[in-house]
């Protein structure tokens, strides 16, 4: 029998197993990264800029399952805080490859200490093997949900928890704004001006 303490009836549902950790986790790191463009979604553009070789935008997009234009502004926001930069696609003019700076890679280094520690606190209650074996399983199902059922778009799957968990009235689907929370910036530059 293993030790629940005061759990309600669901203690063995997955749904809520999988519920109260993934709040728990949102809560520690939205925390963790709110001094980062974009929070969390902007980590995760930052950790695929941080990769090699580089990618482009919609590489990008498509492992993260993040839309193209939530993408385009939180790339934006990390260009303009100096974190990442867009080049040319040699093999592609068109294309943009997107690349971590000094800066960025320093930053997503000290962003990725901090979440750490937010996961080894989410996962305390466990020995070092249990994590590894948490890890491990998680990794694996995680992987097998992806291949059968891509997610296309997380900002979809971010509004629908938001719903789920808060039960005051809410635009329709895919109706509330995309586009994340970004410093004023001053008005482009036209040709007249």
């Amino acid at each position: 029998m293993t030790d629940t303490g005061d759990l309600p009836p669901l203690d063995g549902d997955l749904g809520w197993m999988l519920g109260v950790l993934f709040r728990a986790y949102v809560r520690a790191s939205d925390h963790a990264l709110q001094d980062l463009p974009g929070g969390p979604r902007g980590y995760q553009v930052l950790t695929a800029a941080v990769a090699r070789p580089p990618r482009n935008q919609v590489a990008i997009a498509d492992e993260l399952g993040l839309d193209r234009t939530v993408l385009t502004y939180l790339i934006d926001d990390l260009e303009a805080a100096g974190l990442l930069t867009r080049r040319a696609d040699p093999a592609d003019r068109r294309s943009r490859l997107v690349e971590a700076t000094d800066a960025g890679r320093a930053a997503w280094s000290g962003h990725r200490q901090v979440l750490d520690r937010v996961e080894a606190g989410l996962l305390g209650p466990l020995d070092a093997a249990d994590t590894d074996t948490v890890r491990r399983l998680l990794q694996r199902l995680a992987g097998a949900a992806q291949r059968r059922d891509p997610v296309a778009d997380l900002c979809q799957v971010a509004e629908r928890v938001q719903r789920d968990a808060d039960p005051g009235p809410h635009p329709a689907p895919g109706a509330a704004a995309r586009r994340p929370a970004r410093s004023p910036r001053r008005p482009r530059r036209t040709a007249a001006g």
